[in-house]
């Protein structure tokens, strides 16, 4: 049975509460469903009374797009069952699991599928806008592993979406984002990948940083798709390293140990789950917090240069290539697979004082690296245009089954394709 919070009710506030302490909306109305049947309920109660819909399973969103400031929270996150057939490498999961529910219950069976790399994400949203994980330069994208979809659409019809029923909005759930309707239920292939992992990191000073970044860069080159490259650029020193999922992984170790002087070495063999929650933070949520993003579709020497030149915040860098560039482009929403690299920087901080200023450094140093960036990822747009997910033809199509599904834009809290027209914009 459907629980509706509202204001004052106990787990009201919890509810709202999402990854990004800056977001303090108060929808009129909380909906915590648990089941596909209630999600069509709270959606036509939702249209038939005039509110804004928002859509809530693990709430990491920057922006807080799944609280609708006196609208109406559908809040997925009862909904969060996980179930694995090992003998044919399948998961249906729930549209409010949380990627560790998806991780643990497969690992049981030694079997795996891309996921992302804090297991309190919301498998829904990190799907639908793609899905990077440590195992996406072996298996692909997260978007790619799904069989099919379960889907309420803006008029409360429940359609399933596979390459054999209703492709054309297959394709579109593949990166599309949350634009066309609320998932209930993914199935997902899954791959045997053990249930070991490897994880390096080299640390150098920031003088070395060139020298370090050109190596791993050509290193990289080389990879195998066991391995997913990281580095990490700060004001005082870089990262670098990389993941591997599986038995194995040392035979880089000499190759990292020589790119520079190493001031710090990390070399931790430890298990699949314990990779996935190693960034978790059961304090998240009371941090504010900002990022942008970019694709890099080659790093040449100037744009190392533009990324040591830091001011005074730090930086990511993770490999794609592999699987994922093995996907033609035409099938899927997902756009940029050639790309080489994602730069992500971001900051968290407490105080409601540092916000402009916060902000403003994370601005000008993604600023100062656009030059270099061909298109950005979904999930990690700020305040950007759509268009950067999307190019031209891919946002075109798109709009044409926004149209076809979600005529009246009813479910705009997202990075949202207008119905009707090629708008570059997001939808205020």
């Amino acid at each position: 049975m459907t629980t509706l919070l509202r204001s004052g009710d106990q787990g009201y506030d919890e509810a709202r509460t999402v990854w990004n302490a800056m977001i303090d909306r108060r929808p009129a109305v909380i909906a915590r469903c648990e089941s596909t049947e209630e999600v069509v309920a709270a959606v036509r109660f939702a249209r038939t009374n005039g509110l804004e819909i928002g859509v809530r399973c693990g709430g990491h969103n920057i922006a807080g797009l799944a609280v609708p400031d006196g609208g109406l929270m559908i809040d997925l996150t009862p909904m969060n069952a996980v179930q694995v057939d090992p003998e044919r490498q399948l998961a249906w999961v729930q549209g409010g699991a949380l990627l560790g529910e998806l991780d643990k219950t497969a690992q049981q069976h030694g079997l795996a599928t891309t996921a992302g790399n804090v297991s309190h994400t919301g498998v829904g949203g990190l799907t639908l806008g793609g899905g990077m994980g440590w195992l996406a330069r072996r298996f692909g994208l997260a978007c790619d592993n799904v069989a099919s979809y379960e889907l309420v659409t803006a008029d409360g019809s429940v359609v399933r979406a596979s390459a054999d029923e209703n492709p054309e909005l297959f394709w579109g759930l593949r990166g599309g984002g949350g634009n066309f309707g609320i998932v209930t239920s993914f199935e997902f292939r899954l791959h045997q990948v053990g249930t070991r992992a490897l994880s390096v990191e080299f640390t150098y000073p920031a003088s070395a940083g060139f020298e370090v970044l050109r190596g791993w860069r050509e290193l990289n080159a080389n990879a195998p798709r066991e391995a997913t490259f990281t580095a990490s650029i700060k004001p005082d020193s870089v990262t670098v390293g990389y993941v591997w999922v599986g038995e194995g992984g040392y035979a880089l170790l000499p190759a990292f140990r020589a790119l520079g002087p190493v001031s710090d070495e990390i070399v931790e063999q430890t298990s699949y789950l314990e990779l996935q929650t190693r960034d978790d933070n059961v304090q998240g949520h009371r941090y504010r917090r900002y990022w942008k993003g970019h694709y890099f579709k080659a790093l040449p020497d100037d744009a190392i240069r533009a990324l040591l030149r830091t001011p005074g915040v730090s930086a990511s860098l993770q490999a794609y290539g592999g699987a994922i560039a093995d996907v033609p482009d035409d099938d899927a929403a997902f756009s940029h697979r050639d790309t080489l690299f994602e730069f992500v920087t971001a900051t968290r901080w407490d105080d409601p004082a540092e916000d402009e200023s916060r902000i403003a450094q994370l601005r000008e140093y993604a600023a100062a690296l656009a030059s270099y960036a061909n298109g950005a990822y979904v999930n990690t747009l700020n305040g950007d245009s759509i268009s950067r997910a999307f190019p031209p033809a891919k946002l075109a199509r798109l709009t044409a089954l926004k149209t076809a599904y979600d005529p009246a834009n009813v479910f705009h809290l997202n990075q949202n394709i207008r119905p009707g027209e090629a708008s570059a914009e997001t939808a205020a």
